[in-house]
């Protein structure tokens, strides 16, 4: 088995987690499968670099690095304005690589050197527009958590990028390996890369009038309810094109796209957190059907229940990684 090296781009400003994440998925690999992996860090000039949160101090100098397998470039607030002589090494080293990887605003520093044209990528949902605005020659897509398109693969704020890196890690050693790396660092193994970045809650704005609020923790609640538009409109006191109008005013979407955002989340979460089968979660989440609610998952998630439950409750295992 021919030994992957991971070079992880530093720079000031970089976000502490999009580098300490992937890097100890890889360190776990390597760890579980000796050989696997040579992880390295590189800055510029070789100086220690400021974090978010602390200071990191490279293996070596960006210009000494052979081209690695996989290069890994962070986010974090250095992208706000990048560093000319980064984008200069991106934009000729970039290529060069077998995967060119991005974490969270690592996309700004990916678009800068123009290695994102004409490709799908994603970034943190906060920053996406901005990224769109700068490059538009990028398709912005700030839904998923991750994104492959041929050898460059983007990912969402911070965490996602330790999704990011079990995907890979799956890629290169195989499901076993990468699910021994999530159970040793309390993962899930693993977030379908087209899930949403964040949570039907955070996704939609609360309402500021009290009786919109209400209803939308109503729905919250009792997703098995009857919630249509007549029946939510009655409990708000409103009558039905009333509240409709409102609802998308104060909260930025439909009450049936929230119906829709709600009762997935409340099946996800009973896929991961109970035994209970197929049929008794669809009926709690107000689907009524299997089959419903399948339609659903495909059509958000792009997997079946059945297979979101097999990445995200994996069978007990007492593997560990020492």
């Amino acid at each position: 088995m021919a030994q992957r090296t991971v070079l992880v781009v530093l720079f000031d400003g970089v976000q502490s987690l999009d580098v300490s994440g992937p890097v100890e998925v890889f360190a776990g690999a390597e760890k579980h499968t000796p050989g696997s992996y040579r992880i390295r860090t590189a800055s510029l000039d070789g100086a220690p670099v400021r974090t978010s949160s602390l200071t990191l101090v490279p293996d070596g100098i960006l210009a000494e690095a052979p081209d690695p397998h996989t290069l890994v470039v962070p986010g974090g607030e250095g992208t706000r304005r990048p560093d000319p002589p980064l984008v200069d090494w991106l934009r000729a080293h970039g290529p060069r690589a077998g995967r060119l990887v991005s974490v969270c605003t690592g996309a700004a520093l990916l678009a800068a050197a123009g290695l994102l044209d004409g490709r799908r990528a994603t970034t943190h949902w906060a920053h996406s527009d901005r990224l769109a605005r700068r490059h538009p020659a990028v398709e912005v897509d700030p839904e998923p958590i991750y994104i492959r398109d041929g050898d460059v693969y983007t990912s969402a704020g911070v965490t996602s990028g330790i999704d990011l890196a079990l995907a890979l890690v799956e890629e290169d050693l195989g499901r076993d390996v990468a699910l021994t790396i999530a159970r040793h660092l309390v993962v899930f193994l693993r977030r379908p890369g087209n899930q949403a970045q964040f949570s039907a809650q955070l996704a939609a704005q609360t309402a500021t009038r009290e009786p919109l609020r209400e209803v939308q923790q109503w729905i919250t609640e009792h997703p098995a309810d009857d919630l249509s538009i007549e029946s939510l409109a009655a409990r708000a006191g409103l009558s039905p094109r009333h509240f409709a109008r409102a609802f998308r005013a104060e909260t930025g979407t439909t009450p049936g796209r929230h119906v829709e955002h709600v009762r997935l989340e409340h099946a996800r979460r009973l896929l991961e957190d109970t035994a209970d089968g197929v049929e008794r979660i669809s009926r709690a989440s107000g689907y009524g059907t299997p089959e419903a609610m399948r339609r659903a998952f495909l059509k958000t998630l792009g997997v079946p229940p059945a297979e979101y439950r097999r990445r995200f409750r994996p069978a007990p295992d007492t593997t560990q990684v020492h």
